[in-house]
């Protein structure tokens, strides 16, 4: 029988040199958002950097996804590798958020904050990570398994990461945003998955969130058209179970009601004239 997940001891916020630049949200209340959906050539060159670090350190923080590493272990060593590659950890001080990445274990749907829980043999955790370096960010996760995990989690994982793959192969100029959440719904209802609603993709460039909102069902009334140069996140939330979530007072984590397991992957992609680039891949 699988141990609901408690909420942990959080560390203290770990410190950046004070060589590297902040986004202009750190140390505010809300962020700024609003940018052009569509990014000129220069602004796509600093992202295709800020995303290649992003997922690189992803890289490096599953490495060392293992039993009995805690959760603050691996923001340590995702926000160490940032810091050393000359990127800021987006999420440090985004509207407060306390860490350098977001881990979120078994039922936690998104915005897991590490902290001294330890990962056990048989749990799955998505790591969620976002560089800023060059004045726009990067950001990417994955879900991995940790041990020897039982079959239904290892497909739930497998065919997350699978709609996303799809949704990505669907993004296409004159297409419109919605083509992204009618793949992935249409995938998901094949195993009788839940696809979370609430919490979506979003526009990314100079701003973390711009505004632009990319959700992962079908929503016939988002006309939005895809068009050359745009750049979003696409980060599928699957579940075995209810889409209804609770979320714990620290004001972040986000868990299903019925305590069922979920799974997410994420891009950050370009609209090209031909298709998509997929910006985080290391």
């Amino acid at each position: 029988m699988t141990t609901l997940l408690q909420p942990g001891r959080i560390s203290p916020m770990r410190k950046v040199p004070s060589r590297i630049e902040r986004p202009e949200y750190v140390g505010k209340k809300t962020p700024r958002t609003g940018e052009s959906d569509v990014k000129s050539p220069e602004i796509i060159e600093r992202m295709r950097v800020a995303g290649r670090i992003a997922a690189q350190a992803l890289v490096e923080v599953a490495k060392h996804i293992a039993p009995g590493v805690t959760t603050d272990e691996l923001d340590r060593i995702g926000h160490e590798f940032l810091i050393d590659h000359g990127a800021y950890p987006s999420t440090l001080g985004y509207r407060g958020y306390p860490k350098s990445l977001c881990t979120s274990i078994n039922e936690v749907i998104c915005h897991g904050i590490p902290d001294d829980t330890v990962l056990r043999d048989g749990d799955i955790v998505n790591v969620d990570i976002t560089a800023y370096i060059g004045g726009v960010h990067g950001d990417t996760d994955a879900t991995y398994l940790v041990g020897e995990v039982d079959e239904e989690s290892r497909l739930l994982v497998d065919r997350t990461r699978e709609a996303l793959d799809r949704a990505i192969k669907a993004v296409a100029p004159g297409r419109q945003l919605n083509v992204v959440g009618r793949v992935i719904e249409a995938y998901a209802k094949r195993f009788g998955y839940g696809v979370v609603r609430d919490f979506t993709g979003h526009g990314i460039g100079t701003t973390f969130h711009s505004g632009l909102m990319v959700p992962h069902y079908d929503d016939p009334s988002l006309s939005v058209l895809l068009v050359p140069g745009m750049t979003f996140t696409i980060e599928p939330m699957l579940t075995l179970g209810t889409i209804d979530y609770e979320i714990w007072p620290d004001k972040w984590t986000a868990v299903t009601k019925d305590r069922k397991r979920t799974a997410q992957f994420e891009h950050t992609i370009l609209v090209t004239e031909t298709g998509s680039e997929t910006l985080t891949l290391p």
